[in-house]
């Protein structure tokens, strides 16, 4: 990778730029603040891929293959292309990635509060306070689990888990298990917990379906190669839809051409609706799972034809593949008692959310939500990264963050440069073409 200035290590003091969050995005956006020679640096509460030491689950893989996992400079060089990385696995890749970057970054350094203080941004942690002229917030889109208010109404003896608690089926009560939710998160929990032996019922809400391979090759390829993930957020339809999608029904795994609804249920996952309410110890489902399972066949289906299309007709490869709809085989449950039914322990996969808790600027909107155009916030100097949709389809995958971190760090430097900093220039890196990358020892 190209050498990048060494930075120091530092207690406290001035920067041009203190990047919050040492994953990916921020070590992403270290890599090119250092290639321009812009002083910076990460703060981050723990250590170096913080998130993936500490919350994730003892069967987690990456959901793209490994020839797709880079950063700017780096890319995947190992045995099994093909493979999914583990957890551990990918600890150890954005370590690698962080020294050979240099990366300056202070661990342990417990963000507490930023505000605005004249020309610069005061940045308060644990390790000492910064003052900076802009702030890269790079915590990330998955810092708190999102769970339903009518969790309170769950009877206390039912225990409740988030998958930053899950670890495995064998530290799970025998009996019932309800999942909530039925992205690749839950869809997973739901499938293993089946298998280990647990009577399984697994709530469905909206969905992504999609194949692991089409064609003879991994659908990322495909997705990739057909400009699909590279699709702009100013030219998504609905945005805040988009930005909300669950993560697409796929898992680290290429043994299974599909790993979706009719798999989980094969192996005994009974499906139910999209939870609506708990009242007297009874889980009330919504009536409508046909109709969203049907939805999420015929989005699949349009994404298939759009690669066909796409690869068009003589190409050599492997012709079109059609994958059975969605089977509800019975009537789906309207109730469940959660009590005859033997339900012990209820695992909510409803989704992640941002922690921008010390954000003191203010850029939120009137629910809450920080407010920004693709990444770029009214509030000069702040940008943020990481976030679903953000710039692009693929902003929410790993080999999606170099493009968006490129185009905000072309946007800060202007900032810096004394531009005004607040209106997205339209200053994008070619989305098409090729980057070479120095492989990862």
């Amino acid at each position: 990778m190209t050498p990048i200035a060494q930075h120091p290590r530092q207690q406290a003091g001035t920067v041009d730029v203190v990047v919050i969050g040492a994953g990916h995005a921020g070590l992403a956006t270290s890599a090119l603040l250092g290639e321009r020679g812009i002083s910076h640096v990460l703060l981050e509460r723990g250590a170096v891929a913080n998130a993936w030491r500490a919350r994730r689950w003892a069967s987690l893989r990456l959901l793209t293959p490994n020839h797709r996992t880079r950063l700017p400079g780096m890319a995947y060089d190992g045995p099994d292309p093909d493979g999914y990385m583990r957890a551990g696995e990918f600890v150890g890749f954005l370590e690698r990635y962080a020294a050979a970057a240099r990366a300056p970054v202070v661990a342990g350094a417990n963000v507490t509060s930023v505000r605005r203080e004249g020309a610069y941004y005061r940045v308060c942690s644990s390790r000492g306070d910064w003052r900076a002229r802009a702030i890269v917030a790079a915590s990330g889109a998955c810092a708190k689990a999102s769970v339903p208010a009518l969790s309170h109404d769950v009877p206390r003896h039912i225990r409740q888990l988030t998958p930053f608690d899950y670890r495995s089926p064998v530290d799970i009560a025998r009996g019932g298990v309800l999942v909530v939710g039925a992205s690749a998160t839950g869809l997973q929990f739901a499938d293993e917990l089946a298998r280990a032996g647990h009577d399984v019922t697994l709530a469905v809400g909206e969905h992504v379906r999609l194949p692991r391979r089409y064609r003879g090759r991994n659908i990322i390829d495909w997705m990739i190669d057909a400009g699909i993930s590279d699709e702009r957020y100013d030219e998504v339809e609905d945005l805040q839809r988009g930005r909300g999608l669950p993560s697409p029904q796929l898992v680290g795994d290429n043994d299974r051409a599909i790993f979706d609804l009719n798999a989980a249920a094969g192996n005994g996952v009974r499906l139910a609706g999209r939870l609506v309410g708990v009242r007297d110890g009874n889980a009330q489902f919504s009536g409508s799972l046909r109709n969203v399972c049907a939805l999420a066949d015929l989005k699949m289906r349009r994404l298939l034809s759009a690669i066909d299309a796409f690869i068009g007709d003589g190409a050599d490869v492997p012709s079109p593949e059609a994958f059975d709809d969605t089977r509800i085989d019975t009537p789906p449950p309207l109730t469940l008692d959660l009590d005859r039914g033997g339900v012990r322990t209820i695992l909510w996969a409803t989704g992640f959310r941002p922690d921008f808790s010390w954000l003191d600027v203010p850029v939120f909107d009137r629910k809450g939500r920080l407010s920004h155009d693709g990444g770029i916030t009214d509030a000069p100097g702040l940008y943020v990264l990481g976030l679903p949709l953000m710039r692009r389809r693929k902003s929410s995958f790993i080999f999606g963050i170099e493009d968006d971190a490129r185009d905000i760090t072309n946007h800060l430097a202007g900032f810096l440069a004394g531009h005004d900093g607040r209106k997205d220039d339209g200053v994008h890196p070619d989305d098409t073409r090729e980057r070479r990358y120095r492989r990862s020892a």
